[in-house]
């Protein structure tokens, strides 16, 4: 079925991106991501010892701060810090610096549809770009449903209002993404899944969240 999207796009393509670095002097890394008219700021700071009640004397800590383009911090907000945090800790390699705490300060300049997935890229930006160790980079895209139950990625504001459904996806961008389900074993690395993490919202049976992620993947 053919799909009319706003601006013309096809329901595979996505908009163009960019992608800047070491745009702030101050901070260890810094890098800009901009996805058609989303764009945000993400800023690395450490790692740095201290005495913070989060540090560990066998890991590094990592601590996100979400800034939003106006108002203030709410649910959201804690939510999007939240998934964003697990996302990093899962990609970073937190033995090498125990004791320490590295901070992530994302701040959106505007939204124009799939935030956390371009918050999730930017912050990944900055981290290479202040030469964290990372186990590997991540990749975020945004996957929506439409009321004709067909799948669109990277949806703009319009689009992600619009939606019955829409799915963050990100995966690690290693050479093998899925592997079989014979072959994974009780604590292993959840990469080995294909996907790092996975949010959805709406109403998203398992068998249509699994097509996602194959569509994407292919």
């Amino acid at each position: 079925m053919e799909i009319d999207r706003p601006d013309g796009r096809t329901p595979n393509q996505l908009r163009p991106l960019a992608c800047s670095h070491s745009v702030l002097h101050r901070a260890h890394g810094s890098a800009t991501w901009a996805q058609g008219e989303t764009k945000l700021l993400a800023a690395v700071y450490g790692p740095k010892a201290g005495a913070k009640k989060n540090e560990n004397p066998e890991k590094a800590s990592i601590e996100v701060i979400w800034k939003p383009s106006t108002g203030h911090v709410g649910q959201a907000e804690r939510e999007y810090e939240m998934i964003l945090k697990k996302t990093l800790e899962s990609i970073c390699i937190r033995t090498i610096y125990p004791n320490t705490t590295t901070s992530v300060i994302v701040q959106v300049v505007h939204d124009d549809g799939a935030l956390l997935p371009c918050a999730i890229n930017a912050a990944c930006a900055a981290l290479v770009d202040a030469g964290i160790p990372l186990r590997h980079l991540a990749v975020a895209i945004c996957c929506s449903v439409t009321d004709n139950n067909s799948i669109i990625l990277d949806p703009s504001k319009q689009e992600e209002k619009k939606a019955k459904a829409f799915a963050y996806l990100v995966f690690p961008n290693t050479t093998v993404t899925v592997v079989p389900e014979k072959s994974l074993q009780v604590g292993s690395d959840p990469t080995a899944h294909g996907i790092i993490t996975s949010v959805t919202h709406g109403a998203m049976s398992g068998i249509l969240l699994d097509f996602l992620k194959v569509k994407v993947n292919a």
